[in-house]
C-alpha cells in the first residue's frame, strides 16, 4: 500500500484532545445562556443597571480573569 492509496483517518479520530472538550465548552456556554436570559437588576453604589443575568455573569468572570492575571503577572516579578 502505497501512502497516495492509505486511508485517511476517520474525522472523528482527527479531532484532538482540546478540540473536544472547546466543543463541550461551548455546548455548555450556549446552554447557559439560554437558561439564563432573566434580566435582573443590579445595584453597585447609587447606580442600578437592569441586565440579563448570563452578560453579568460573564462580566464578573472577566474581571476576576484579569485580577488573577495581574496578580500572577506581579507575583513573578
Amino acid at each position: 500500500m502505497t501512502t497516495e492509496n492509505a486511508p485517511k483517518p476517520a474525522l472523528l479520530s482527527r479531532i484532538s484532545v482540546n478540540q473536544w472538550l472547546a466543543a463541550v465548552l461551548i455546548v455548555l456556554a450556549v446552554v447557559f445562556i439560554a437558561q439564563n436570559r432573566d434580566r435582573v437588576d443590579i445595584n453597585f453604589l447609587l447606580v442600578t443597571v437592569t441586565s440579563p443575568m448570563w452578560l453579568v455573569l460573564l462580566i464578573i468572570f472577566l474581571v476576576g480573569a484579569v485580577a488573577g492575571l495581574l496578580i500572577k503577572r506581579r507575583a513573578r516579578r
